[in-house]
């Protein structure tokens, strides 16, 4: 088990890192927003995977509001984005 651990926490700090490379690079604020939120469900699912491998319920309010902090960035950034044309 401690195996599998090890490779998760790989694969999400990996994903961690190609999202923050998104944000610093991206070249519009559509990509960034994206990169945003695809950086805190990686937070998210990192966390639920420490408290599944550790078998507690600690973090799960932590877990809750970012989840709630992400869904409200996200809804009010795509409701004050200019829209553009594509014409």
């Amino acid at each position: 088990m401690h195996i599998v651990a090890v490779i998760a926490g790989v694969l999400f700090g990996a994903g961690a890192l190609c999202a923050l490379y998104r944000i610093v690079r991206g070249p519009t604020v559509l990509d960034r927003v994206i990169a945003s939120d695809v950086l805190v469900a990686t937070v998210i699912c990192a966390m639920g995977a420490e408290m599944a491998f550790n078998r507690h319920t600690d973090t799960l309010p932590v877990l809750l509001v970012l989840a709630l902090f992400a869904v409200l960035g996200s809804l009010s950034i795509a409701r004050f984005l200019p829209v553009r044309d594509t014409e």
